[in-house]
C-alpha cells in the first residue's frame, strides 16, 4: 500500500498508469444520470436498435419504419436504446476475518480489499461513470453515494482508509440492506472472503440479480488459507471469536483443502447458475495485474 491519504494511499503512480486505459463494462442493461456508453432501459436515440411502437400523432417522421409499413401498411416508429453512465457500488467488507496474512511480506486480505476498490473506482471514473462505496463489518458502517469525481472517490478512500477490520461480520443482513436502498439498476462489485454462512449470504446475492443489477464478485483469499501449507504445529485463531487451537496442519491438510474447495465451488457454481461474474483473488497476486488481466478478459468475452 502506498504512503499518503485517499487515493495515494492506495495506488501508486504507476500503477495508475497500468490502469488508465481500463474500462469495466455491464453485461446488462443499467440506469444511470449521464450519457455514456452502456446500454440503458430507457428508450433514447442511439444506434442500438430495440423495438418498435406504433406511431402517434406528432412522432418524427424520420423515425418512422417504412419497411414495416410497407409488410404491414402501419406505421410503427423504430426505438433505439439509449445510452447511459455505468453507476457502480463497491462493497468492502471488513469483518475479522478479513484481518488475516499469513506473512509480512503479505497485505492482509483487508489491505488488498481497499486497494482493490481504490483500483476500481479509478478505472471507473476515468472512463467518466460513477462510484459509490458501502463499508461494512458487524454492521453497515459507511454509505457512500455514487458521484462522477475523482474528488469523491479520494474522499471515500479517505474514509476507508479511517475503518479497520471490525470483530465480527453480518455480511448477509447487510447486502439484503445495500439491494434495498439500490433503487435503479446498476453493477455491484463484492470484494471479501465470504467466510459467514453460506446459504445467506448466496441468498443475499440473489436479492442483487433479482433487482436486475449487474454483479461482481472478487472472492478474496491469502495463499495459505486455501492450502494449509504450513510445515510445523501451530496455534490457530479465529479472528472474529477468539477460539484459538493447537494442531499440526500436516495431519490436516488434506481434509481442510477438500472442504475449501467444496467451500469455493458452492459459491462458484452459485454465481454462474445466478449469471454472477466470480474471480478467486489471492492477496499474493499483483493488485493492478490481476485487475488489468480481469477487465481485458471481460472485455473479450463481452465483444
Amino acid at each position: 500500500m502506498a504512503k499518503g491519504e485517499g487515493i495515494s494511499a492506495f495506488l501508486n503512480a504507476a500503477q495508475m498508469a497500468k490502469l488508465n486505459r481500463l474500462m469495466l463494462n455491464s453485461r446488462y442493461v443499467v440506469e444511470g444520470t449521464l450519457a455514456g456508453r452502456h446500454r440503458s432501459a430507457q428508450r433514447g436515440a442511439s444506434t442500438e436498435f430495440a423495438d418498435h411502437r406504433s406511431y402517434m400523432q406528432g412522432d418524427d417522421l424520420k423515425r418512422i419504419d417504412w419497411k414495416v409499413l410497407g409488410r404491414t401498411d402501419k406505421y410503427f416508429i423504430r426505438r433505439y436504446q439509449d445510452e447511459t453512465n455505468l453507476r457502480v457500488y463497491l462493497l468492502v467488507d471488513r469483518s475479522g476475518s478479513m484481518n488475516y496474512t499469513s506473512s509480512a511480506d503479505l497485505p492482509t486480505k483487508y489491505s488488498y480489499a481497499c486497494s482493490l476498490a481504490a483500483a476500481i473506482g479509478y478505472v471507473v471514473l476515468k472512463a467518466r461513470d460513477s462510484i459509490g462505496m458501502y463499508i461494512y463489518g458487524e454492521k453497515m458502517d459507511a454509505s457512500l453515494p455514487c458521484k462522477n469525481s475523482f474528488n469523491e472517490l479520494n474522499n471515500s478512500l479517505k474514509i476507508l482508509q479511517g475503518y479497520k477490520p471490525a470483530l465480527g461480520t453480518a455480511g448477509a443482513d447487510v447486502m439484503h440492506q445495500i439491494a434495498e436502498s439500490i433503487n435503479r439498476r446498476a453493477m455491484v462489485v463484492i470484494i471479501s472472503d465470504l467466510l459467514d454462512d453460506q446459504h445467506e449470504i448466496i441468498k443475499a446475492i440473489a436479492h442483487f440479480r433479482k433487482n436486475l443489477h449487474d454483479v461482481i464478485v472478487f472472492h478474496t483469499f491469502d495463499p495459505i488459507e486455501l492450502s494449509l501449507d504450513i510445515k510445523r504445529g501451530a496455534e490457530f485463531e479465529d479472528l472474529e471469536t477468539g477460539e484459538r487451537i493447537i494442531a499440526d496442519p500436516r495431519a490436516l491438510a488434506k481434509e481442510y483443502k477438500d472442504l475449501m474447495g467444496e467451500f469455493i465451488e458452492t459459491y462458484r457454481t452459485a454465481c454462474a447458475e445466478m449469471k454472477v461474474d466470480y474471480r478467486l483473488i489471492k492477496t499474493d497476486e499483483p493488485m493492478d495485474t490481476f485487475v488489468r488481466a480481469y477487465l481485458e478478459e471481460r472485455k473479450r468475452l463481452s465483444r
